[in-house]
């Protein structure tokens, strides 16, 4: 992963508050009008249809014979099958051309709080935790029965690889990119990137949805879930749900020109 974030020329991490728990902040000048950007939706472990984009993504830039980016907006687990699969997928390297930018989600986020405080934050396994549980060979519900949070915690334990604790932990929260802000949830309106809390960031809805960013950035963000992409003012939201419609949803930016990649659907 550092490997990946650190291939990018002009890249640098923000550092204008030191906290170990504060996830870093990603700022790319747009370094050629040639480099192809493409930008991925809420994964929800979907690991097939994450597959199937990458795949599509490598035609594309094979197409051209150009060097790309991926930047993936954030929630790899809960909800659907295969989350620890999706986690490990992204911990492993890409084409030689093209780079990969994982950034982090409410989903991913909250997964990594229930690690280290189950007992604090339990209600995740509400919201597909369970699902991500099972995907690592944990029965939630069983181990809750049979002996508590204890049971399920030295589960965790032995089941959940460091690595994959590591990665939820060095996940990004943006990346800015030229004129364009990708971020998992939005931003508070208005307010400078540098002073945008991480709760915003990974939850917000509104009134960013309504107004937009207040800002001369267009931010492309996933989140809130649409059945088709949206282009509202000073936004593009691509997360189309893919846990329960299968769509994967793919924008290529380049040139300047937004666009998206076709993806076929798939089941998982």
């Amino acid at each position: 992963m550092t490997r990946l974030l650190y291939g990018l020329a002009g890249f640098r991490r923000s550092q204008s508050r030191a906290a170990s728990d504060r996830r870093s902040r990603l700022f790319l000048p747009q370094i050629d009008p040639r480099h192809v950007l493409y930008a991925i939706g809420d994964v929800h472990g979907c690991l097939k249809a994450l597959r199937a984009a990458e795949l599509c993504i490598f035609a594309d830039l094979a197409r051209q014979n150009r060097a790309g980016t991926i930047v993936l907006l954030g929630d790899y687990v809960d909800r659907g099958p295969h989350s620890a699969q999706v986690i490990e997928h992204l911990r492993q390297p890409t084409p030689p051309s093209v780079q990969r930018i994982a950034l982090c989600g409410n989903h991913d986020d909250l997964f990594l709080r229930f690690l280290r405080r189950p007992e604090k934050h339990r209600h995740w396994l509400e919201m597909g935790g369970d699902k991500t549980l099972r995907s690592y060979g944990i029965d939630a519900t069983k181990l809750l029965h049979s002996g508590g949070l204890p049971a399920l915690s030295e589960a965790m334990l032995r089941l959940i690889p460091s690595d994959h604790v590591d990665f939820l932990a060095g996940l990004p929260v943006f990346l800015a990119y030229g004129q364009h802000l990708f971020v998992h949830a939005g931003i508070r309106p208005s307010i400078p990137l540098e002073d945008q809390t991480e709760e915003d960031l990974l939850w917000i809805r509104e009134p960013f949805l309504s107004t937009g960013p207040g800002l001369p950035v267009t931010v492309v963000h996933g989140h809130t879930v649409v059945k088709e992409p949206i282009f509202a003012e000073g936004r593009i939201g691509i997360d189309t749900g893919c846990y329960r419609s299968g769509r994967l949803t793919v924008l290529k930016l380049q040139e300047n020109t937004v666009d998206f990649l076709p993806v076929p659907p798939s089941g998982e």
